[in-house]
């Protein structure tokens, strides 16, 4: 069930960036007044944005549908695991039931949108060269242009706020036990930290990518131009330390073994915080 899941999911996402990305394409642009009685597409129509949410929706509803059913048969829980936090939502007769299904079915989907957005988040603030970076400029929009303060605090504000909102109809649903205000408030806190621990993954496949392009030659794709001056700018705080022997550079293998021994730590750090919390 987790396979399929997950792959509705990826459906789900490539239906939400193309959505995004629709309204940079020029063919779908508004034609000059005077060219709309003369000139007429030489293809279909294509889809409009909405039909792409609409699309979403529709999937993650149908989904919500199928595991309600399992559910009733077999007893079946999503179970949602947001790190600190694990969430399961239990299937049943009549309406609740739906419900708790649906919930699950959209957030999960959601899970997979946050984390996509809190790696861009991070991407944006490394501000690669383009034109590669203008994927992460696509589907981010203005926040792109947004001060870099502002996109590094982006991901624990939004997080925070989000579960602060959430929390509340958890608990009117059963699925999260009841918290006192400030306990709730504490856990939106540890919540909205704990999301920047998604960032060791696009650090640690960036420099893994650098230091496999240092001494293998793959082409003059700009991808790799991008990897190189995003893993240059990661590795800015160790250009003073000798990692240089001979024409081997320890400094990605450095980089790697230093962003994920951090979140290791920090990890550790926001589970004891959290097993502290006043349920």
């Amino acid at each position: 069930m987790g396979i399929v899941d997950f792959i509705l999911n990826l459906a789900g996402l490539l239906l939400w960036l193309n959505w995004r990305s629709n309204r940079f394409d020029p063919l779908v642009r508004r034609r000059p007044a005077t060219l709309m009685g003369t000139l007429r597409p030489a293809a279909p129509q294509k889809l409009r944005r909405w039909h792409f949410l609409a699309f979403i929706t529709a999937i993650l509803l149908l989904r919500a549908v199928v595991y309600w059913s399992i559910g009733l048969q077999t007893s079946w829980a999503g179970k949602l695991n947001l790190g600190i936090v694990v969430l399961w939502f239990p299937s049943g007769p009549q309406w609740p039931g739906f419900c708790h299904m649906a919930l699950f079915s959209f957030l999960s989907f959601g899970r997979l949108l946050g984390m996509i957005y809190v790696w861009l988040v991070l991407l944006s603030l490394l501000a690669g060269p383009l034109p590669v970076h203008g994927l992460v400029t696509i589907p981010l929009g203005r926040v792109d242009r947004w001060p870099r303060w502002v996109k590094a605090l982006l991901p624990f504000f939004v997080t925070a706020i989000l579960w602060g909102l959430l929390s509340w109809l958890l608990i009117r649903l059963g699925i999260l036990t009841p918290l006192p205000p400030a306990g709730r408030f504490q856990q939106s806190v540890i919540l909205g930290l704990n999301s920047y621990l998604l960032w060791k993954f696009p650090l640690g496949a960036i420099l893994l990518l650098h230091l496999l392009n240092s001494y293998i030659y793959f082409g003059k794709h700009p991808l790799w131009k991008y990897t190189t001056a995003t893993a240059h700018s990661i590795l800015y705080p160790l250009r003073k330390i000798p990692l240089q022997l001979g024409r081997v550079d320890l400094a990605p293998l450095l980089g790697i073994g230093l962003v994920f021994l951090a979140a290791h730590f920090a990890e550790q750090g926001l589970d004891q915080l959290y097993a502290r919390l006043p349920f």
